[in-house]
């Protein structure tokens, strides 16, 4: 009889170092082509680093990075600094605009390294 398959482990991948980032704020880094945001929240209710696109898809623009992290409604949210619509940091689903969605990755860090999967 066979074992069971196992389900495939999750890679996790280097991408920066935690001196990188800056509380409170985004970093963007370059993996395989795409721009992805960091968001290092020290302090914050549940996780403190978050991983999403970077790239705003109302304008087009790579700038999610470098928008106002607040609350609304209980959840961390980020700005996005051309048209003012809230993604929430969590899953990446827009307050606004149900039908906008930024991709996000599981984010941690691994002693000095951040690294997303």
């Amino acid at each position: 009889m066979n074992a069971p398959a196992l389900a495939p482990s999750r890679s996790w991948r280097p991408v920066c170092t935690r001196q990188d980032l800056v509380a409170q704020s985004g970093v963007v880094v370059l993996v395989d082509g795409e721009q992805i945001a960091l968001f290092y929240l020290p302090g914050a209710e549940g996780p403190d680093l978050y991983a999403i696109e970077n790239r705003d898809p109302k304008s087009g623009a790579n700038v999610i990075g470098r928008g106002l992290v607040g609350h609304i409604g209980g959840e961390l949210v980020v700005a996005s600094p051309l048209y003012k619509q809230h993604f929430r940091l969590a899953d990446g689903s827009c307050v606004q605009f149900p039908e906008q969605q930024l991709r996000t990755w599981q984010a941690r860090f691994a002693g000095d390294a951040v690294e997303i999967a």
